[in-house]
């Protein structure tokens, strides 16, 4: 999938609604990568001093984990599974990105087993990078 998927298509790929939305924007699909995105509004609940903190950036990532997931299950007609993070590890905040800027993540999948899925993500701000880790997400069956 090429095209970016954004607004109301992206919200039915994810259990999140507004004010605690934190991604915007899914693009350039695979089996095994995706990349989101989300520009970082003053009115963000993760917004202290003027950035974004680390929950954010957690959340950030969690969701476009949750993105993903919901695309691959869209794309075959089936509605978004509830998602919950089962560990984050080797979990690097580097930065905390200003308001007004906008977060890149690049998703790659590390493994899939058992409705468990291990991703590494990596966020960047202009192309700097902000945030770096993994994330085991467990898929509720229904």
């Amino acid at each position: 999938m090429s095209r970016e998927i954004t607004d109301e298509t992206l919200f039915n790929l994810i259990p999140q609604r507004p004010p605690i939305v934190m991604v915007d924007l899914l693009r350039n699909v695979t089996a095994d990568a995706a990349q989101t995105g989300l520009l970082i509004r003053p009115t963000n609940i993760f917004i202290q001093d003027g950035h974004l903190q680390e929950p954010g950036l957690i959340e950030h990532i969690a969701q476009s984990a949750a993105a993903f997931a919901g695309y691959k299950g869209y794309s075959q007609g089936l509605p978004p599974k509830l998602g919950y993070i089962g560990e984050i590890k080797k979990m690097h905040i580097h930065a905390l990105p200003e308001a007004g800027k906008r977060l890149e993540t690049q998703l790659n999948v590390l493994g899939e087993a058992g409705g468990i899925t291990l991703l590494a993500a990596q966020t960047s701000v202009d192309g700097q990078v902000v945030a770096e880790g993994q994330m085991k997400i467990f898929l509720k069956e229904d």
